[in-house]
Parts: structure tokens; sequence; C-alpha cells
């Protein structure tokens, strides 16, 4: 009979607290609406807020919840930007090696402008005859030249930019995976070195990494830098997709003591690139700064560049010439203006510079035409996260891809569009440590390991389809693109090949 009562007690005593705080919930609701009134009605800086008090709030909340709703409940399998449904799937699953196969036809808008699709061949060639891609060397003149064998490579992502355990992950995937890992222009960090993987050092417009304490080239620690195994090639940043005409963009809320450390900057302080080399401020500058690089490092050493105006690349070629091919870029990385992995200007972003589309079939144009295509190598990059669009920039004529986006997708980006704030969920782009800690590398370098070794496959299967047995033959004859009328043309007729001039 007690324990009774007191359970009869004890429950009259949890309603009553209960009643009081619901009680107190409302008088603070009240009281918050009346604060929030009285603070709305008498601020002039948000017009809605002033004459819609508190109401007015929620348009702000829904606009930036909107773009999140639209992009993970709303829009359709092809309607993302700028990477759809489609596409992100195809990498997720690939990452963790699952299937790849979808059913009951394409989604995809066949008859859109611009739509690439290849010519598959009446009698393609059997499994068994597939070949193994040959090395393409790069930098026959240097030192100490670069065969790699593999066509897919991982693009520039600073340390910075990414978060430590990111690009641990990403190091020790390109080890497993056997393509190169691009440091971006933050620097070479102890993450990049993990793996033991290729590097591709990249040198931006602030020198991080090699720069004295007035910002120009240290050339002790350039030297040191190459006489590392590990790095295999120097790419000089003129340019990217992101940014052409404008260096990278590190907020300082990102420059922690490491960072700052590595890339030889003030903790804290926001890291903003010149918008060139100052000692790069012409053609004849630029091939004298690729063979200051070269001869210091004895490494293969190119540029990386957002195309504007083609005859830029005539005035190039030209002088390369004049000089002779030695004294030519060992490589040139072509960006995409619709590049980017960090923070940029909006207005550089969406309206300056060439689409990949464009200026690749150009540039390869030009070096043919020149007779520096063997020579100069062709590295492109630029949104092409899908087998389809590698097998179409190798038909193009470029000698390798590489991706940045795609290996952040296979690392378990969700295209969440925090990239600049230190606040990605997925720890993918932030040094916070609690965002950092479901990031297990281990895990991840598996996943971007298996979404290089898919695209391969990927890529092979299209080649076959087109009846080659290896990717690197592809040409412009097996691809075709759609034009305004509906129908489709060949690109080897879009963009034929000119013939080499004698010299």
């Amino acid at each position: 009979m007690s324990s009774k009562v007191f359970s009869t007690d004890s429950l009259l005593i949890l309603a009553q607290w209960l009643a009081a705080a619901f009680v107190l919930v409302i008088i603070g609701l009240v009281v918050s609406v009346g604060i929030m009134y009285v603070v709305d009605r008498t601020q002039n800086r948000h017009t809605i807020r002033h004459n819609y008090p508190v109401i007015g709030r929620f348009r702000y909340m829904f606009e930036r919840m909107g773009e999140f709703m639209r992009q993970y409940f709303f829009a359709m399998d092809r309607e993302e930007m700028p990477f759809n449904r489609a596409q992100r799937s195809w990498v997720y699953r690939a990452a963790k090696n699952a299937d790849r196969n979808v059913a009951f036809g394409s989604t995809r808008d066949l008859s859109r402008t611009g739509t690439i699709i290849f010519s598959n061949a009446p009698y393609p060639p059997m499994a068994e005859q597939a070949t193994s891609p040959e090395p393409i060397t790069i930098g026959p003149y240097c030192e100490t030249p670069y065969s790699p064998v593999s066509y897919f490579h991982i693009s520039g992502m600073s340390y910075g930019a990414l978060s430590p355990v990111a690009v641990k992950s990403l190091s020790q995937g390109a080890a497993k995976a056997g393509c190169w890992l691009n440091t971006g222009e933050g620097g070479l960090s102890p993450y990049h070195l993990m793996g033991h993987c290729d590097i591709v050092f990249q040198m931006g417009t602030a020198k991080f990494g090699v720069r004295d304490k007035e910002g120009r080239l240290d050339e002790d620690r350039l030297a040191e830098l190459g006489r590392h195994d590990n790095v295999k090639m120097f790419e000089i940043k003129l340019s990217q997709g992101a940014k052409p005409g404008k260096g990278g963009i590190l907020p300082g809320v990102k420059v922690n003591s490491e960072i700052a450390r590595i890339r030889g900057i003030v903790e804290g302080e926001d890291a903003i690139s010149p918008n060139r080399h100052p000692e790069i401020g012409n053609n004849e500058e630029l091939l004298d700064f690729i063979e200051k690089v070269r001869k210091i490092t004895g490494k293969p050493t190119g540029f990386k560049f957002v195309m504007g105006d083609p005859s830029w690349i005539d005035e190039l070629i030209d002088c390369i010439l004049t000089r002779g091919e030695e004294a030519a870029p060992d490589f040139i990385t072509l960006d995409s203006a619709d590049g980017g992995t960090g923070a940029a200007p909006q207005p550089l972003m969406d309206y300056v510079g060439l689409r990949v589309t464009e200026s690749l079939p150009i540039l390869i144009d030009k070096l043919t035409e020149a007779g520096l295509h063997e020579r100069v190598r062709v590295v492109v990059s630029g949104k092409m996260i899908t087998p389809a669009d590698v097998a179409w920039a190798i038909a193009i004529g470029a000698d390798f891809v590489t991706s940045a986006r795609g290996f952040m997708f296979s690392l378990g980006c969700i295209q969440a569009m925090q990239c600049n704030k230190n606040t990605c969920p997925t720890g993918v782009t932030t040094d916070d440590p609690k965002l950092m800690r479901g990031l297990d590398p281990e895990n991840k370098s598996v996943r971007a390991a298996n979404y290089h070794k898919y695209m391969e496959y990927g890529v092979n299967i299209i080649a076959h389809s087109c009846g080659v047995t290896d990717p690197r033959r592809l040409n412009r004859r097996h691809a075709r693109v759609i034009k305004p009328d509906g129908e489709s043309i060949s690109l080897a007729e879009r963009y034929p090949l000119p013939p080499a001039r004698r010299r």
C-alpha cells in the first residue's frame, strides 16, 4: 500500500515539475518573441525584419536551408549543381566497391546540345585482348624524367583547404592506386608523404613551402624538395579554374600554427596569393622560370593555367620554337573554368575563363600543329569525375587526366558547399577535430584507391566498346557530340587535327 502511495505521489510531483517547466518555456518564448519584436522594429539593416518583425526572420532561415533542401530532397538525379546526384552516386558506389550497374534505361538527356556519346564498334575486341597502358615519359631532357603508367591522377588540393586526415587518406590511396598526388599550392606537408606515393609539387604565386621571409623563391628549399625521392614533378601554377587571374585564397580561420609553418606565413591571417608570380610577366620570363626550376630540381617542370584568349598559346609556342624544344615546359596542366575546390570570388568562378570542353581541343591542336605534342605532355583537369569524362579527354588528345572533387567524393564529401567555412560536415575540408573524427584514413584510402580502380575499369569498358584494346588508343573518331539541331557529329569532324607545320 505504501509503495502504491509513493508511486502516486512521485507521479504527481513529476507532473507538477513538467507543468512548471512548460509554463517557464511558454514564458521564455513569449519574452523572446517580445525581445525579437522590439529588436526587429528598431533596427534598419534588414527591411524584411523591420516590416515583418519576428516572422521575417524565417525568411533568412529558409534561405539558408533552401540550398540543402533542394540538393538532397527535391532535386532530380540530373539536376543538382555543380555535380548531380547521378555523377556523385557513381563515385560513391565505385569508392565503396558497390554495384555500379543501373536498371531500366538511362536518365541522361541524350538530345541536349554538347552531349558526348561514344561510337561503338561492330566487332569490339574480346576482354582477353585488353592491354595495359604504356608508360608516358614526361621531361625527356631532365636529369630525372618521370614515366607514369596511369592516365588518371589526383589533382591539386592544398593541406589547409583539405583536412590533415583527408590528405593522409589521399596519399595512402594514391600509393595503393599507383597514381600521383598533387600537393596544391599549400606546400608539401607531412600528410602528403605518409602514403609514400608519387608527388607533384605545385608552386603557387605565393611560393608557399618554397618561399623566404619576403615571399621570394627560396632556391635552397626548392633544391631540397628536388632531392626528395617521392617528389616527381614541379607544377608552376599560373591560374586555376575557380579563380582565373587571381591567386589562392585560404581564410584566416583555417590558418593554424601547422599550416602557417608549412606555408611560411602568419597564423590566423588570410593567405591571399598574388595574382601572378612577380617574376613571370611575359612568355620569356615564364620559360626562364621553368628552366630555373628544372635546373635546380632536376625534375620535370610545367605550368597550370586556365585558357582565356587562345592566341596566347600561339605566342608561347613561337617563343618555344625560337629557343628550341628543350626549353619547352615538360607538361601543361589545363584547368577548366568551372573547376575549383575551395573559396573563390563568384564573378571569377562564374564568368572568367574557358571551359575545358572548348579549351582542350584548342591546346591539343596548337601543340600538334607546332610538332610539340610529344614533347609537351598535356594534363587536363576540371569537373571530370566519371569514366565518360576521362575517355572524352583522352580521345581529344590529353595524356593525363586529374580530378580533385572526384576524389573528395570518394572520401565521403556530400557537396555541402562549406569548403571555405571550416564547417565541412564530413571532415574533408576542415581542421575541426570533432568534424575530422569520422574520417578513418585506413578506410578512406581504400575508397580513394577503389575510385581510381573503377575509373580506369570504366574507361576501359568504353575503349573496348569503341574497338580499341587500350584507352590511350582512343581518338576523336571514337566520340561524337550533339549539335544544336539534335544530330551528332564526330569529334574528328568537329575538331579536325591540323597537320604539323614544317620547322
